[in-house]
């Protein structure tokens, strides 16, 4: 897994968890929320049934108590301080008032207040905050309502309930008669004050009405942190193993690189696709077999330093295989100074094909080697490497060979020992090739016959070509002279001389003719 996956698996568990996390809290502020507004419900219903009880109940008084009375004059009075006066009742007003004190004796989160702006004359004035006076005038302007006020905290809620006091035909004729009525003429429907009943509740005397519920969120939210916590361990069980598989990964991708380097890239790509298993198993194909040796390797690491050798034939070694993947060869392995490359397996692009890919590789590596040759004289080595070559088309057994607890994945057959054959016989800094990879690439290629040769496991007698010069990619035939032999160490490509350099080579090749003819001339 990569560590961009791994970062978008742990963002969305983080996003899912903080769902649930605000799912969680949430809901006691959804219940908290329901309990306000059904603690309001109810406190207004409590306040308007109350009221009602109030006005109802001073109604009846003052039309079946106190009207009786004042329509038929006895001993009994009608008053406010009724207490002082033997036998006298008290008026509605006065009983609104003490029928209020009585309800919020018994119920403390009841108040109930009877008020006027217009109080009798030997009375104190009722002390109005600015909801009740607002909430008056209003009344007067419109006494078929109910004026109601709802605040709430945190933690409790208040209702405040205001109804006019309208005066009934009693009332009109006991104010308008009163000596001490600061107004006497009131007539029936005018609302004289306000009957006001405040209650107020705190939300917890509702919450434990909830007590299933609660016991239901309580269980919900245990649930979720545990549900949390399982999954914060799950990820962080998950992060740890996405680490190791990382490491392992890294580690494996590591092992993989190296093991690459101890095998030819095209069959390393073929096991680690799943293409081939990696069971001994051998196929018999058509290859083109190609097969270099250094002439005299042995006679020049006894020249040479080993450090030095070693550093020539790794870098030989570097620069052929560059060459060799370039156009898709398959390196089967380094045998001392040795290369054997074949075409044709485990990637194929027709026998054709491959044997033109493997003599392009061929002329190719001869070439870099004078590169590199001018390049090692340049630092001092008098005598560097000249390869011969030897290429063969022809059927060989193909696969892994070996046991099953160590194999190799190479070719066996006559035809590659053919190629080495060929090798043995060309020219240093030469190609040869088999009549049989000669009919694969004569359209591409300038070569001419060799003496022909036979070899022990092919009953056939094996017509060599020593190959001149091949066409380019252009369609032009290039013609590379090399000469190596004792006084004379010659390299010419004329493709890739520049044009201004022509006259100097002309030049250089006419002294070397003339110096050589002054030589036998003594």
């Amino acid at each position: 897994m990569d560590t961009s996956g791994s970062e978008r698996a742990r963002l969305r568990g983080i996003l899912a968890g903080g769902l649930v996390v605000f799912l969680l809290l949430a809901l006691p502020v959804a219940v908290w929320l329901d309990l306000t507004n059904l603690a309001q419900a109810a406190l207004r219903r409590q306040a308007t049934d109350l009221n009602s009880v109030v006005t109802s109940v001073r109604g009846y008084y003052a039309t079946n108590v106190v009207g009786r009375i004042l329509a038929h004059s006895g001993m009994t009075q009608v008053a406010h301080n009724y207490e002082q006066i033997p036998g006298a009742i008290p008026i509605p007003a006065t009983l609104s008032l003490e029928l209020g004190n009585v309800i919020g004796s018994q119920q403390q989160n009841i108040n109930y207040r009877f008020v006027s702006d217009y109080p009798f004359k030997n009375r104190a004035p009722h002390q109005l905050d600015a909801f009740e006076k607002s909430s008056l005038d209003s009344l007067r302007a419109n006494p078929d309502q109910k004026i109601v006020d709802v605040s709430s905290s945190l933690f409790s809620d208040r209702v405040r309930l205001i109804a006019p006091v309208i005066m009934g035909a009693a009332c009109v004729s006991c104010h308008n008669t009163h000596p001490e009525s600061p107004k006497q003429d009131w007539k029936v429907g005018d609302v004289r004050g306000i009957q006001e009943i405040v209650i107020s509740q705190p939300i917890a005397a509702n919450l434990f009405s909830f007590k299933f519920l609660l016991a239901y969120f309580a269980l919900a939210a245990i649930s979720g942190a545990a549900f949390l916590a399982l999954q914060r361990r799950q990820a962080l069980r998950i992060q740890s193993m996405n680490q190791e598989l990382e490491s392992a990964n890294d580690f494996l991708a590591a092992l993989s690189m190296k093991i690459s380097r101890y095998i030819s890239p095209q069959v390393y790509k073929s096991i680690f696709s799943g293409q081939k298993d990696v069971t001994i198993h051998t196929e018999r194909k058509k290859l083109t077999i190609f097969f270099s040796d250094i002439q005299n390797f042995t006679a020049t690491t006894e020249r040479l330093q080993p450090e030095l050798i070693t550093q020539l034939l790794n870098e030989y070694f570097t620069e052929m295989s560059a060459i060799a993947l370039e156009y898709g060869g398959t390196i089967d392995k380094f045998i001392g100074d040795a290369m054997l490359i074949f075409f044709g397996d485990p990637e194929t692009r027709g026998d054709r094909a491959d044997a033109q890919a493997c003599l392009r590789m061929a002329w190719r590596m001869q070439r870099r080697l004078a590169e590199l040759n001018e390049k090692w004289r340049a630092s001092g080595i008098e005598q560097p490497f000249r390869t011969r070559i030897g290429i063969n088309s022809g059927y060989c057994n193909v696969g892994n060979f070996g046991s099953a607890d160590r194999m190799d994945y190479t070719i066996i057959g006559a035809e590659a020992n053919l190629a080495a054959r060929l090798q043995s016989i060309a020219e240093p800094g030469g190609i040869v090739i088999s009549y049989e990879t000669y009919a694969l690439v004569r359209d591409i290629v300038t070569a001419h016959t060799l003496a022909p040769i036979t070899m022990k496991g092919i009953s056939r007698e094996v017509v060599p070509y020593s190959v001149d010069s091949i066409v380019d990619a252009a369609g032009d035939k290039s013609r590379v002279v090399i000469e190596h032999v004792p006084g004379l160490d010659l390299f010419l490509d004329p493709s890739i001389a520049a044009s201004g350099d022509a006259g100097r080579i002309r030049s250089a090749l006419t002294e070397a003719l003339a110096s050589l003819d002054r030589a036998e001339l003594h």
